[in-house]
């Protein structure tokens, strides 16, 4: 029986490009998204044994989708594709469940390997990124995690985007209200007193693509 997979990257010609080579190799695309909270909930309603996320992706970025993925779904194994190979992307997304993670210039060669490997319950890591350096960035003397709930980085990140607190509170499903009390809480603890700022964090932390 093949492999079901999960596609999600907002640019349909990359997801195309990634549906093709791995039909080619057998897999099973039981389905695609364009943006993080779509992928969360296909993968709730599918449950396939795989999902491929793009960490760049719009509503909910890919490590925020990985964490939610991992609450809904745990036998569902993440990969997560990305350009970034700077340190605090892999750290958070290690930290986040990601099972593996594949840098797109290396995706040709490397992504089917790794839903292999992730398959047989291993880990796997785009080869230019040394397993020593990712030990050493998720020992306890590293960096701190982010200070954010999970809920408050998917604010940050639509604040991000250009989202106002009335379309916040619709995509999240929360009220206006709500949605302000995140903001205000997350800017107090971030020591963040204006929207330019939260925006240029936002970047900052990979939540959204600048």
């Amino acid at each position: 029986m093949p492999t079901r997979v999960l596609l999600a990257d907002d640019h349909t010609l990359v997801r195309q490009g990634f549906k093709a080579l791995l039909e080619r190799e057998g897999f099973l695309i039981v389905g695609e998204a364009s943006d993080g909270q779509d992928a969360v909930r296909l993968v709730t309603k599918d449950h396939p044994e795989v999902a491929v996320l793009d960490i760049g992706m719009p509503l909910l970025n890919g490590i925020d989708a990985t964490r939610e993925i991992r609450k809904a779904s745990p036998r569902t194994k993440v990969i997560l594709l990305t350009q970034h190979d700077e340190d605090h992307y892999i750290t958070e997304a290690l930290r986040a469940g990601a099972k593996g993670y594949v840098l797109k210039s290396q995706a040709g060669n490397d992504l089917v390997h790794a839903i292999q490997q992730v398959c047989r319950e291993g880990t796997y890591l785009s080869p230019t990124i040394s397993r020593a350096v990712v030990e050493a960035l998720l020992s306890k003397n590293e960096l701190l995690a982010d200070p954010l709930t999970e809920r408050e980085r998917q604010v940050v990140q639509l604040i991000g985007e250009g989202k106002s607190t009335r379309e916040i509170a619709r995509l999240l499903g929360i009220s206006v209200k709500t949605a302000e009390s995140h903001r205000s809480r997350l800017m107090q603890k971030l020591d963040i007193h204006e929207t330019a700022s939260l925006v240029r964090y936002a970047i900052r932390r990979g939540f959204v693509q600048p």
